[in-house]
């Protein structure tokens, strides 16, 4: 995805994005529902014009979709991942609303690297399953001084209930065949998508060194989202809920 022009190469960005929302919608058909019900609480709770962390922002799929529904909005996105960031940087030059903040969030001084003391909502979505529980749990406490009063914070992300495993795994089963069947008639999976990365001539550095920093695989943990739920209360947050569910992942919901 570079378009050369005699010996200079540039990366097209969008088409980069797009490529990985095409990759993360062959896991998560429910993707875009997801993200609508995220925004449709953004609104109703924090308004129009929101102050956003996209946490854990990878190539700033949130961060676009806040932007086209909330053009007054900012975001500042927050990740490690040097190959995503590329991406999300690239699409999103020359934007003002949007800042980008190299930070590990395994760090406990990492949101001394942001822009802003509070934010009116910090999302994220299929990303804080890198972390293990403990560490999530830190996470947490960390984020509710960072979320204004008033203010929410929303995790979509697998988050299986151990109290139903037949019905886990029927589920998986079901969702398994139907990527087959999408990856047989030509849809990039994870492993894929990378490949694609590390071969061109723009992201192969980046990718290196991205997975130089994480492996091949996330080795936290998938708490239920009641696990979710009470963890955010009990780190801060007044309230906290699932607000959405799809029969494999769920949208949970503080409000500080």
């Amino acid at each position: 995805m570079t378009e050369t022009s005699g010996a200079a190469t540039a990366a097209d960005w969008r088409a980069w994005q797009e490529s990985w929302d095409r990759q993360q919608e062959w896991y998560l058909p429910d993707r875009e529902e997801r993200f609508r019900v995220m925004l449709d609480m953004v609104e109703a709770l924090v308004g129009p014009a929101p102050r956003v962390l996209d946490l854990a922002c990878g190539t700033g799929s949130i961060t676009d979709r806040l932007l086209k529904r909330f053009p007054e909005a900012v975001s500042t996105g927050v990740d490690l991942d040097p190959a995503l960031l590329a991406i999300a940087e690239g699409t999103f030059a020359g934007d003002e609303r949007v800042t980008f903040v190299t930070a590990d969030l395994k760090d406990p001084q990492w949101t001394a690297a942001l822009p802003y003391s509070s934010y009116d909502a910090v999302l994220t979505a299929t990303a804080l399953h890198w972390l293990h529980s403990g560490q999530l749990a830190a996470l947490y406490g960390q984020l509710a001084p960072l979320v204004r009063e008033g203010g929410v914070f929303m995790n979509a992300d697998h988050m299986p209930s151990e109290d139903t495993p037949r019905i886990n795994a029927a589920e998986r089963a079901h969702r398994h065949a139907a990527m087959d069947r999408a990856k047989t008639a030509g849809a990039l999976d994870w492993r894929a998508w990378w490949e694609l990365a590390a071969a061109d001539p723009v992201l192969a550095e980046p990718t290196a060194r991205r997975f130089a920093l994480y492996g091949e695989h996330a080795d936290g943990d998938t708490p239920s989202a009641e696990w979710h739920a009470r963890t955010l209360r009990e780190k801060g947050f007044a309230e906290a809920r699932p607000v959405w569910c799809s029969p494999s992942d769920s949208l949970v919901l503080g409000l500080r």
